[in-house]
């Protein structure tokens, strides 16, 4: 009955973590507009909104779209992927990077500062930690990149052919029984041990090309944002040349269809493409809580969100069909080759 309802005072049951002075940390828009005017000419700003657009599409656009997102989608069934991974991407990514985008904005700092301001218990540095760890296996990659590209100004290119064996009476057996590229990769790029136990020796060509990209990640660091958004639209001009000239390969078109033919059934998709969401926007990176406090006080923070949400989607379909149709090609290779060769063994007896 009506009598016996008992009204739980739900203040009573609220869980309140101590942060004193928070009020005093947040400045208001008045504080932002006259620390704007002081910081004129002490702190960099971006030239123009499109160059900080484009730093954001540049670190949100990676190995993220390029290389996990055609391998979920691979996993998935192609274009079962696509759906989840879209609705997933307006769904919970673009409110975590507008609350990144935002916070950066309004505070005008890093994100160790931007965590220290919001609470002194969140101060650390969580988020350079995640950058550096990223760094290290992302400039292990750029070496690789950089090994492949000062190589591939030989002709014929040297992963075309298996190398002979010492007598050069004959291609070497490894090779013939893998394929011409992976072992070019685990043997020459590599020069990978046989086993764990055996650490082998040091491989200077790619070290040097770490080197190499390490010092070009300093550069950049050191000649501040002016230049970062100059070279965002490099992967875009990569991606067309690539998806030109795998248009133009045999089983190219197999491979993209297969991208784009659904199937919502498996619920593992779903849980993939909510971590997809995450690795391709870079949240909670801090990379994009520090772009952002170079806006202006009153700059439209909800606009750049849609439009990177957008241009980040977009992307990841873009870059996988391009990557599609190179397996396509791929498979229709393989498929060719494995009916070639069950024609000779039935041909060569006679």
């Amino acid at each position: 009955t009506a009598d016996n309802v008992k009204v739980i005072n739900l203040d009573t049951m609220r869980l309140v973590l101590p942060n004193p002075g928070l009020d005093l940390r947040i400045p208001r828009h008045e504080d932002l507009e006259r620390m704007e005017k002081q910081e004129a000419a002490d702190r960099p700003k971006w030239d123009n909104k499109a160059q900080y657009i484009l730093t954001c599409v540049g670190f949100c656009i990676g190995l993220g779209n390029v290389w996990r997102f055609p391998y979920l989608c691979q996993s998935h069934g192609g274009g079962a992927f696509l759906i989840p991974y879209l609705i997933l991407l307006v769904l919970e990514g673009m409110p975590l990077l507008l609350l990144e985008i935002a916070i950066g904005q309004r505070l005008r700092k890093g994100s160790v500062g931007v965590w220290r301001a919001i609470s002194p218990y969140l101060t650390g540095i969580g988020s350079m930690l995640v950058s550096f760890m990223v760094a290290l296996y992302y400039n292990t990659l750029i070496a690789w990149i950089m090994w492949y590209f000062f190589n591939s100004f030989q002709d014929p290119l040297p992963w075309t052919n298996c190398p002979l064996n010492e007598n050069r009476t004959g291609f070497i057996p490894e090779c013939q029984q893998s394929s011409t590229v992976d072992y070019y990769f685990y043997r020459v790029t590599l020069n990978a041990s046989n086993s764990i136990a055996d650490s082998g020796g040091l491989q200077w060509p790619i070290i040097i090309c770490l080197l190499a990209a390490w010092t070009v990640v300093c550069i950049c660091c050191i000649r501040g944002i002016s230049t970062s958004g100059k070279v965002s639209i490099l992967p875009y001009i990569v991606l067309a040349i690539f998806l030109i000239r795998g248009l133009t390969l045999k089983g190219a078109l197999s491979g993209i269809k297969f991208l784009f033919t659904p199937d919502l059934m498996n619920p593992t998709t779903w849980l993939d493409a909510g971590a997809q969401v995450f690795y391709a926007f870079g949240l909670a990176w801090g990379g994009l809580i520090s772009f952002s406090s170079y806006n202006p006080v009153h700059n439209n923070c909800v606009q750049d969100s849609v439009i990177l949400s957008v241009v980040t989607g977009l992307t990841s379909v873009y870059a996988a069909t391009v990557t599609y149709s190179i397996i396509g090609f791929r498979a229709t290779e393989k498929y060719d080759t494995c009916i070639n060769e069950e024609w000779r063994e039935q041909v060569w007896p006679l």
